[in-house]
């Protein structure tokens, strides 16, 4: 007889039925009452045992987090809290756990605590939460672009190039690091590398994804990006995925659109097939903000806040006008900013982004038209406006209580304007011929976008710092598992 899982027992209308139950010890009260979580639910099962009846070796050797099987009958429980129940008949340990030695006992634990032990905090209730609604949202990324006919790219994690030239990168080598080899003028000599030059982790799968679309139309990237960042910070990991579509033939506008219906609809998806799991975490962080000075609270709790970004139109507008908006605000007219807007050219920081989308506007934001030259190199140019300020075809997309979302762009399709731009940033074009031929060869308007998933996670689980929404967060210093 194969068990069944919690999650289906937990729904059963028909009782009397024979079951068998594997799973995990949650808590064992009264030499009786034993709660079982195998991981389907966030929610226990509850086995009565007949604690009379049974030896009292086995009955000391269920402890929290031994495994166990019982078999029994499922009943409807008469005690608070559950509405079914299994009445054993079999009671076995299958794997014991020393109460003295196992670090998650039955009471409230930090979130601080759990970090240090990644590898067992999965079998706490917030981190099945977490992980289930991680599990939702990257399957329904999936299903978005294929309902929508789009090819899922594989771009390589090993690269030559540094996508954002950010420089920020890890570097990928197999050189013996104690006696490198090296050129006539004391460098590092890379041609005796593994791959015969520089490599490292990649940063994006940007624009190998653009030579994909620039053949199959539409396609998306969505793995894992790397940065050197030495950031510690409740926002930054050193290892995050990405998710990363690009278009031919989409302008800045299509860009938006697309951009504002992937994250509606992941949402709604998580909202629609996790409602246990959001529930819970919407009642968790209603817990934590107890704590908080009233003005620090949320104005609306976790579920509200979702549907708040499924029920408004994200607001559109232009960062000239954010500028003006942002200056005569009372955050920096009263110097409450940590970062003054001063002037046109400003790279807006994330107190700035959530003072638009939380106290302006109230709504989610897409920002526009930023300054050339505080973005990307490959971002499609503006003419320059009334005051000769050049700008590009950029966009942000801002969230409350996150700030950017996404950040993406129309490509500059145009050979000229793109290799100017690279000499003015100091990337070499020799490097980039392989993109550049895209450009050569058939160019066409495109655009692509980057979503952060582990921001997106953090948002939609109302979790507030990014390392407990990735199974094994890794961050400066910390490599553990």
């Amino acid at each position: 007889m194969e068990h069944t899982r919690i999650k289906e027992l937990l729904n059963a209308t028909e009782f009397g039925q024979e079951v068998i139950v594997k799973g995990w010890v949650r808590t064992f009260r009264n030499n009786q009452f034993i709660a079982i979580n195998d991981g389907s639910s966030i929610n226990n099962i509850q086995a009565v045992v007949d604690f009379e009846n049974t030896d009292d070796a086995l009955l000391k050797r269920i402890t929290t987090g031994a495994a166990v099987r019982v078999k029994g009958t499922l009943i409807e429980s008469l005690g608070k809290g559950q509405k079914v129940e299994v009445k054993v008949t079999e009671l076995d340990v299958i794997g014991d756990s020393d109460p003295e030695k196992f670090p998650l006992q039955p009471k409230k634990h930090s979130l601080e605590f759990l970090r240090e032990i990644a590898h067992l905090r999965f079998r706490t209730g917030t981190f099945n939460a977490i992980f289930k609604v991680r599990n939702a949202l990257s399957f329904a990324v999936h299903r978005f672009f294929n309902e929508r006919d789009f090819v899922y790219m594989h771009t390589p994690i090993i690269t030559g190039s540094d996508a954002e030239g950010a420089g920020e990168m890890f570097r990928v080598t197999t050189l013996d690091l104690n006696n490198p080899p090296r050129t006539e003028n004391g460098d590092i000599d890379f041609k005796e590398d593994f791959f015969g030059k520089s490599t490292n982790l990649t940063v994006s799968g940007q624009l190998e994804g653009e030579l994909a679309a620039l053949a199959f139309g539409n396609i998306y990237t969505f793995g894992p990006t790397f940065r050197a960042e030495n950031s510690n910070t409740t926002r930054h990991l050193a290892e995050f995925w990405m998710i990363e579509p690009e278009m031919a033939f989409y302008e800045l506008e299509d860009n938006m659109d697309l951009a504002e219906a992937l994250l509606k609809y992941v949402i709604q998806y998580a909202l629609e097939t996790c409602p246990e799991e959001i529930e819970f975490l919407k009642n968790r962080l209603l817990e934590e903000e107890k704590n908080k000075p009233a003005a620090d609270r949320s104005e609306m709790d976790l579920i509200e806040k979702l549907k708040f970004c499924l029920e408004n139109e994200f607001e559109r507008v232009k960062y000239t006008d954010a500028i003006e908006i942002l200056k005569r605000s009372k955050p920096n007219q009263k110097k409450q900013f940590k970062y003054l807007i001063d002037e046109w050219g400003a790279d807006l920081q994330s107190e700035h982004e959530r003072y638009l989308v939380e106290k302006h506007f109230k709504k989610p934001v897409i920002l526009t038209d930023y300054p050339r030259e505080i973005k990307s190199f490959y971002m499609k140019q503006n003419e320059p406006d009334a005051l000769g300020r050049n700008t590009v075809r950029a966009m942000d997309i801002l969230f409350p209580g996150i700030g950017e979302m996404v950040g993406g762009s129309q490509r500059e399709e145009n050979l000229d304007k793109l290799l100017a731009r690279m000499a003015e940033v100091g990337i070499p074009a020799e490097e980039m011929e392989w993109f550049l031929d895209t450009r050569r060869f058939g160019s066409v308007p495109h655009s692509g976008f980057g979503v952060g998933f582990e921001r997106l996670v953090l948002f939609v689980t109302g979790m507030t710092n990014i390392r407990d929404v990735i199974p094994f967060p890794r961050t400066p210093k910390n490599a553990e598992f």
